[in-house]
């Protein structure tokens, strides 16, 4: 399961949305603005209170950090 804890404003957070839905990645979003809980787990989980933060089954990346999405996604670069 990928979630990606997003806020309304956030241009890298909308960056890393369009990535998955071109990549026909299902996820989760969690707009933390909206959602105590959700900001509650964001900084749980990472520390942070910057969005975005993407997990990816467990694997937390913070920022919209394309290479490491790849690897936790298994996506093989074309470089």
């Amino acid at each position: 399961m990928v979630v990606v804890y997003t806020t309304p404003t956030c241009p890298h957070c909308k960056s890393a949305k369009r990535y998955l839905k071109e990549r026909r990645i299902p996820f989760r979003e969690i707009d933390v603005t909206r959602s105590a809980d959700g900001a509650a787990s964001l900084k749980r989980k990472s520390g942070q209170t910057g969005v975005p933060v993407i997990d990816v089954n467990g694997q937390v990346i913070v920022g919209f950090n394309r290479p490491k999405l790849d690897r936790a996604l298994g996506i093989r670069s074309a470089d």
